[in-house]
Formats: structure tokens, sequence, C-alpha cells
């Protein structure tokens, strides 16, 4: 008596299953590390003499209570001309939390956070409006001033801009890098941001908006699970019709 058995195709579906999640990871860990191609800020390359300090900042209101709250750390990307070179070069500047000072003001729909540091030599403020229509506020202007040793002096002001959008009574925040392109000149990093210039009850910020590229770093993950989960079912349904008909195409000679 000899017995033939038919061909099993959980087999070519164990193997399917590998080269399919190989596949999905590759795919999500490439969309992990790629520049997201349509945001208002994006992730930029730089020469980073070392990840700025995350610093605190609070304005108060003329009444004295607190009006705008911010956490970041802030590194600035400057061309300017270099009086002893005779050229044009380009620096990056960390913003040092502990020789900066924070000032600034609140109005009903606009409202400003003013750090003056290196011994007042560097005066760098931030510009928020808020629409009252929509309750939507973003950061819209920028200003620089700086003096600095071997550097002529640099002034630039932006008012047109549209970064850190958030909602009256909630808190912007981002947790990834991002690249604030102020003029061609000047550009900001930004890390770890946590900001609210309106809307605030009490000294605490409000619940926390996410920005997209935080968004996108949480969305990738579930994607890959969810694509290695449906990978697994089908191998399990090739797996249980293969035995079933295994068990059918036996046949007795």
């Amino acid at each position: 008596m000899t017995q033939i058995g038919a061909v099993q195709p959980w087999s070519l579906g164990l193997t399917l299953f590998v080269v399919l999640a190989g596949a999905a990871l590759h795919q999500g860990l490439a969309a992990a590390v790629a520049p997201p191609t349509t945001a208002p800020a994006t992730a930029a390359p730089h020469k980073d003499p070392s990840r700025p300090e995350r610093g605190n900042y609070v304005v108060n209101s003329s009444n004295g209570t607190v009006c705008l709250l911010a956490s970041m750390g802030l590194q600035l990307n400057i061309t300017f001309s270099s009086l002893s070179q005779n050229k044009t070069v380009q620096d990056v500047v960390n913003i040092q939390p502990n020789v900066t000072k924070s000032s600034g003001s609140c109005d009903a729909d606009s409202a400003s956070l003013q750090l003056i540091t290196d011994a007042e030599k560097t005066n760098l403020t931030f510009y928020f409006s808020l629409n009252t229509t929509s309750n939507k506020y973003h950061l819209s202007g920028v200003l620089l001033s700086a003096a600095r040793p071997d550097m002529k002096a640099v002034y630039v002001h932006n008012n047109s801009l549209d970064y850190l959008r958030g909602t009256l009574g909630y808190s912007y925040m981002c947790r990834e890098e991002q690249t604030l392109i102020v003029v061609p000149t000047l550009s900001i990093n930004t890390f770890q941001v946590q900001v609210q210039p309106f809307g605030l009850t009490g000294k605490q910020f409000g619940a926390a908006e996410e920005c997209q590229l935080d968004e996108d770093d949480m969305l990738i993950p579930i994607i890959v699970g969810a694509a290695l989960a449906g990978l697994v079912l089908i191998v399990l349904l090739a797996y249980l019709i293969g035995r079933k008909r295994s068990h059918a195409g036996y046949q007795t000679i």
C-alpha cells in the first residue's frame, strides 16, 4: 500500500508571509525616517553643536495672571557677514535658558514672547495671533536682532508666518524637531515644543494638540502592526485550507 499526498500550500503561504512581513517592516521604517512632503514646519538637517536645553518661559498680563506659557529648546541657524573674514558665513547658535531673560505681552487677539540672551546682545521675539472668529491661533511673526563678536549687526523681522497652529484654550505640542523658516538667512530649530499663548486657566498648559510630525510618528507603527496582523490571518487560513486538502488528497494504491 503506497500513499501519495497532495501539495500543501500552507508552507508556501508561510514563505509568502516572511517575505511580505519583511517588506512591510522595510516600508514602515523607510516612512519613519523620510521627511514629510507637506507640513508647515519640516524636519531638516543642520550642523548641530549640541542639542539645546529646553527652557520654560512665562509671560504675565498687566493684572499679574499668567497669559502665555512656553517650553521648548531653541537653535538658531543664522547667515551673517563676518567682520574678520570679510565674507558671509553660517552659524548655529543654541538659546541657553539659564542666561536668557523672558518677557512679553498679551492682548485679546495678540501675544508676544521676548527672549533676551548673550548679555542682552541677542533679542529673539515670537509674535502670536488669534482669529477670534475661528478661535485658532498661530505663530505669525518672528523678530531677531543680534550683535555678537565678529558679526555685523543682524536684524530680521517677518510678520507673515503661519507656524505652531493651535486652538483657543489648548496648547500646541510637538516632540519632534522642527525647522521654522523665517527668512532665507534665518531659520529656527525647535525641540520638544509646548506653547499656549491664549486661553490659559491658571499656571498650567491646557490639553495638548499634537503636531502632524508627532501624529505621523505614532501612525507608522499602527499601520505596520495592522499589516502584519492581516498577513498572520492569511497564513493561518492558508494553513487550515492546506491541512483540509491534504487529508482529502491522499490516495490508496
